[in-house]
């Protein structure tokens, strides 16, 4: 894939630029224009532009947060409760089966993921982060290029609307030539008194469509909707099983559960979800890495957004009932990078928070690390720079890596790294 030309390249968010550069010709359609059925999926468009210096949609919906709702709300159902796993053959649609052979040739898949992409003052820091992702595309060897995208949630600020999407979403990554898959952030379900949209709507229109579709959030572009079959998930890929949670719409804590009743609109749905997943995994004696991805972090450092320690409980509840716990934890939520290592037994778990996908960067007073957060867990890094992680996982050992937008589009190396061996589920040396 053809990356961004030289004239929009970065080696920091703050860098400036040129002011002939302008937006897509196309602007989005009118809310409300009818989805269009398509027969494939499509991702990048064919010609890489430059990026826009302002959104289309100059109007935005923070005057709405003195009127929000404080309750989780409704976890909307999944369209056939039975069958809640995605394949990437199935995401790449006619495309698939020669791209799985190619992976399981290549013995190893890379992915990104990243959360809190969405921007409210403009393009420059989502752009920012989604030209250095769109750089990876660009390798010497074709199977160190990413298969996919898994996106953290909090798409689109500030409750998740639908026009807004085409600004916050689709337009940034025009020139990602992958799936986008996600679980939805608190600000994708977060409504207010009046809000014209249900809870999660928008977010069901371009992420858990029946068919690929055409949706009208993307204007002239030509990314069609994803086909997950819920806002809680789980995408099956070679060497690689990722299971997605909707932590629901409060600012904090995660909500997963009903909690024993104080919020029957949520269901405790996501729980036996969970429990079967693992289980499954249990009796298949599974050998690939287990990926858990909520939104809202389990543990998180600094004065920013803290950590869910019930909703910590309750993953740990299901994961002590199967005998199976997760090769790693991904979140996001907190507006930057954050790293633990949490042992369980005799294995060693990276917790990483990766919310600094483009909106703002949290100000935070300084985290020392490394430094022990309880008896079992320690913080070991805590970043506050724009970035994402790049994950390698092959049939021995899952790497995830934390790339800064700082270092500058074109460079490779990694700010951060953590190696898990899959069999003996220690810590490797980076």
């Amino acid at each position: 894939m053809a990356t961004r030309s030289k004239s929009v390249r970065h080696s920091t968010v703050s860098a400036r630029r040129k002011p002939s550069v302008v937006p897509p010709s196309t602007p989005p359609p009118s809310k409300g224009a009818p989805a269009i059925p398509v027969g494939d999926p499509s991702f990048a468009e064919p010609t890489v532009s430059a990026d826009p210096t302002t959104f289309s949609q100059h109007k935005n919906d923070t005057l709405y947060y003195s009127s929000k709702n404080l309750n989780p709300q409704v976890v909307p159902s999944p369209r056939n409760p039975a069958n809640l796993t995605l394949s990437l053959q199935t995401v790449w649609g006619k495309q698939g089966a020669a791209r799985i052979q190619a992976l399981n040739k290549a013995g190893r898949i890379v992915f990104h993921s990243v959360g809190d992409t969405g921007s409210t003052k403009g393009p420059l820091t989502i752009d920012t982060v989604a030209d250095k992702m769109v750089a990876d595309f660009n390798e010497a060897d074709p199977a160190d290029a990413p298969s996919f995208f898994f996106h953290l949630g909090d798409v689109v600020y500030s409750f998740g609307e639908s026009a807004f999407y085409y600004d916050q979403f689709y337009e940034p990554y025009r020139n990602y030539n992958a799936p986008i898959l996600a679980i939805p952030g608190n600000h994708d379900g977060m409504t207010y008194t009046g809000d014209p949209e249900a809870t999660l709507a928008a977010f069901l229109n371009n992420f858990c469509t029946p068919t690929f579709q055409k949706p009208s959030e993307a204007g002239g572009l030509r990314r069609t909707t994803m086909i997950q079959p819920g806002v809680y998930f789980a995408l099956d890929a070679p060497f690689v099983r990722i299971i997605g949670l909707y932590s629901n719409a409060l600012e904090d804590p995660g909500v997963i559960s009903s909690q024993g009743g104080k919020f029957p609109q949520v269901g405790d749905q996501q729980l036996t979800f969970l429990g079967d997943q693992l289980g499954q995994l249990k009796a298949q004696n599974y050998q690939g890495a287990v990926i858990l991805a909520v939104h809202h972090p389990p543990f998180s450092g600094g004065t920013g957004h803290g950590g869910s320690p019930l909703m910590l409980q309750e993953i740990d509840a299901q994961c002590q009932k199967a005998g199976f716990y997760p090769h790693a934890v991904f979140s996001g939520h907190a507006h930057n990078y954050q790293r633990f290592t949490r042992t369980v037994g005799q294995t060693q778990i990276p917790y990483l928070v990766a919310g600094c996908g483009g909106h703002n960067i949290l100000p935070n007073s300084p985290v020392r690390t490394p430094a022990q957060v309880d008896s079992h867990t320690t913080i070991d890094r805590f970043i506050d720079e724009y970035g994402y992680l790049r994950v390698v996982v092959d049939a021995h050992k899952l790497r995830i890596e934390f790339h800064n937008v700082a270092s500058g589009v074109t460079t490779k190396s990694p700010y951060d790294a953590v190696v898990v061996d899959l069999k003996t589920r220690k810590l490797l040396p980076g």
